[in-house]
């Protein structure tokens, strides 16, 4: 398949899933592309374009707020259930310079909404917000190699990542909106080692997130464990995320009505959001072609400022060589 034909099918793709996404019954959260399991520490080959697909929705029926108590934020209308629901693709891109160095970029679309909150109307009314989401690129360094240093049997598959952020088109100070919508730079640790049986191993991932326009900086770390059998990798791991400075959100369930702590009441892309989850997922990849099918979901199961977010997605990659091996 060519890469013209793939782009071709990519886009099909996204203007089949967006329109399904804006008629959804639909405080700023963590929202950057990012892939999981710390799949970045590996490097596509040089000269070769990765390019891929995901897709993935969130739901979530639970908040914390008012110092970290949880609340039910469940709306129901004609026997349905309504929460604060996500729906988002966006296309991945990885380019390998030589055999130490890699390019990424990610770039998509984003859609959020809600009926609960009485933020701008009465509750049960749809308000949602639609816009490109906040655009990830970065750089990466792989210092070692697991597979071809092998002066040390303890020695991981660790790479660098220095990254950027671009904010997104959404409205920002939309209560729960699909990301803090910030300039950001992160630096950004990566490590994989297989120890144990066959296909066996461990994940870890941190990174640090310099919001530079709204000055929350944050940091994610994730550890976890894989099994790789043939073409297929099943994960399950751990993951932090937490804001270091901002405001605390502030929810009235009398009068459903969200705030923050701030001078400005509306100023939801400061909030100091802090969840715990947990991550699994698997992946099957081509013995010709090496396409890549993978499948992900991440559950919140505590946090302060946050939502309780069900993540569920899935994706598809493809290499291309365009240049020749040195």
């Amino acid at each position: 398949m060519s890469i013209f034909k793939f782009a071709r099918l990519a886009a099909l793709a996204v203007g089949a899933s967006l329109p399904l996404a804006l008629i959804q019954n639909l405080s700023a959260t963590e929202n950057v592309p990012h892939a999981p399991f710390a799949e970045w520490a590996d490097l596509p080959a040089p000269g070769q374009l990765i390019a891929g697909f995901l897709y993935e929705e969130s739901e979530s029926y639970h908040i914390w707020a008012n110092g970290g108590q949880r609340y039910n934020v469940d709306s129901q209308s004609n026997g349905e259930h309504y929460g604060i629901d996500i729906n988002q693709g966006y296309f991945t891109f990885q380019y390998g310079i030589n055999p130490k160095w890699a390019l990424d970029l990610n770039v998509g679309a984003t859609t959020v909404g809600w009926r609960t909150f009485s933020n701008g109307g009465t509750p049960g009314a749809i308000r949602k917000t639609t816009g490109l989401m906040d655009t990830a690129f970065g750089v990466r360094y792989q210092i070692f190699n697991e597979a071809t240093d092998t002066n040390s049997a303890w020695v991981p598959t660790l790479t660098f990542r220095a990254g950027a952020v671009l904010p997104g088109t959404y409205s920002q100070d939309f209560p729960f909106a699909p990301g803090v919508r910030s300039a950001a730079i992160e630096p950004e640790l990566l490590a994989k080692k297989h120890f144990g049986w066959q296909g066996f191993g461990a994940y870890g991932d941190a990174l640090y997130r310099w919001n530079r326009t709204t000055g929350n900086d944050q940091y994610i770390v994730a550890v976890g464990l894989f099994q790789q059998i043939k073409g297929w990798e099943l994960d399950a791991g751990y993951r932090h995320m937490q804001t270091i400075g901002g405001v605390n959100l502030v929810y009235n369930p009398t009068t459903k009505e969200l705030q923050t702590s701030g001078s400005d009441p509306n100023s939801f892309s400061e909030l100091r959001e802090i969840n715990d989850s947990i991550e699994a997922g698997f992946s099957y990849t081509t013995s010709k072609r090496h396409i890549k099918y993978s499948f992900f979901t991440r559950t919140v199961f505590d946090g302060n400022n946050s939502d309780q977010k069900f993540w569920i997605g899935g994706g598809i990659a493809m290499p291309f060589q365009l240049f020749k091996r040195d």
